[in-house]
């Protein structure tokens, strides 16, 4: 029997059924969003609390549910997990009905494997009733046991998160970044993983997609998946991606959005600023699951993928993959952006908190040195005292600047800069 893994987001849920009437939990497939929620559903019964659980992924009970919601949640009562509430949305509007004949709270949990601009049925029919978690794959805060806070560029920080681990060196670092963040994959024998990858593709993947857009050409998609992964951690591109898929922009384009609704792929949007001049309107993508992008750009083991072409990007995409969960295992949204202007001067993620700006610098060096930061200086302008009229509001500190990489402790680089090793976040 597999060991159940504590999540950072049992606490978010609980604290959201305490305010919430439902709540939803949304996600990629098979990160554990349902073993959570059941978790939490042994804690409810231990205090006497029986919630009933069903699944839309069962066909009986799909067609049972759109057949006659309202005699299904009857049958079901509540307090009720409803699982991939995405493929039965006849529930929603029967949902609100019940929900709006009681006050309390936490009566509903729901999961979902699309982004809830998708799942519009549930932004209509439980608008001011749900609150919605999302939940991605496993974070090595999780995995090694530590507590999972959001990643916050002070010195302070850096001291507590590194003293909370043993040093991890780059072998070590990169057999995690291979074995990735699916809980179901990741307890797989190594010669078995690629079988689990590819039915991740075939079961799941290919089937959502299915389920949210007509591809006609299955291959070229799955070329297309491919094509994403190589160029993890690489501006968005759209020719690029549709020469290596053999497919047009426009498609390119579309299946792209595709990716993202699976949540396969982040989109990390440019920084804007009007206090900054010729500023790049170019997104960035990163891959959210390190072992499967690996998987689709063929590297057979950890050792391979450290030495191989990919290893400063891949590297770079777990970083930001850390970065990003440990916000969203607070229930927060990631303040990333990526900064590159006209000059091509570029910044992997810059941080944007309570009016401050946080470069972030990724290196997979043990020994980072201060020229790692050289484009840091182009956020200065929007910190300068002399702002044109009418444009105060779009002044910016400075805050600390960190080169994430794989020294063995954090240490400070300048008086305002910082290198912390990757395995801290």
């Amino acid at each position: 029997m597999e060991t159940y893994i504590p999540r950072a987001l049992e606490s978010v849920v609980l604290r959201y059924s305490q305010h919430f009437k439902a709540v939803l939990v949304t996600g990629p497939r098979q990160v554990g969003k349902t073993t959570m929620l059941k978790h939490l559903m042994e804690r409810e019964r231990e205090r006497g609390v029986e919630r009933a659980y069903v699944t839309m992924d069962n066909t009986a009970l799909r067609l049972a549910a759109e057949s006659d919601p309202a005699l299904f949640l009857q049958r079901y009562g509540t307090p009720i997990l409803i699982d991939e509430i995405q493929k039965a949305p006849e529930l929603l509007p029967h949902l609100k009905i019940l929900l709006d004949k009681t006050d309390e709270l936490g009566l509903v949990w729901l999961t979902g494997s699309q982004p809830l601009h998708l799942m519009k049925h549930v932004s209509e029919s439980l608008a001011g009733r749900v609150g919605i978690v999302e939940m991605l794959g496993l974070s090595q805060a999780e995995i090694t046991g530590i507590p999972s806070v959001p990643f916050m560029p002070e010195p302070h920080y850096f001291k507590e998160r590194v003293a909370l681990r043993e040093p991890v060196n780059v072998a070590a670092l990169f057999e995690t970044i291979f074995s990735g963040s699916f809980p179901g994959i990741r307890n797989l024998p190594e010669d078995l993983r690629s079988g689990g990858y590819e039915s991740y593709l075939d079961t799941y993947i290919m089937r959502d997609i299915r389920d949210l857009s007509q591809v006609a050409d299955e291959s070229k998609f799955r070329r297309f998946i491919a094509a994403a992964a190589a160029l993890t951690a690489r501006p968005v591109v759209y020719s690029e991606l549709a020469r290596l898929a053999d497919i047009d922009e426009k498609t390119a384009k579309s299946w792209l959005s595709l990716l993202v609704s699976t949540y396969l792929v982040k989109i990390v949007p440019p920084y804007a600023n009007n206090l900054l001049k010729r500023l790049s309107k170019q997104p960035i993508m990163h891959f959210m699951d390190t072992g499967l992008a690996a998987y689709l750009t063929g590297w057979s083991n950890a050792q391979t993928l450290e030495l191989g072409a990919m290893s400063g990007q891949i590297f770079e995409t777990y970083a930001f993959d850390e970065i990003a969960k440990s916000f969203i295992n607070a229930g927060k949204k990631p303040p990333i952006h990526f900064f590159r202007n006209n000059d091509k001067k570029e910044i992997d993620l810059l941080l944007e908190q309570n009016q401050t700006l946080y470069p972030v610098e990724v290196k997979k060096t043990a020994s980072p040195t201060l020229s790692a930061a050289k484009n840091f200086h182009a956020l200065n302008p929007v910190s300068r005292d002399d702002a044109p009229e009418g444009l105060d509001s779009m002044r910016r500190c400075i805050g600390t600047g960190t080169i994430v990489c794989m020294a063995e402790d954090a240490l400070p680089l300048s008086k305002s800069v910082w290198a912390f090793p990757v395995w801290g976040i």
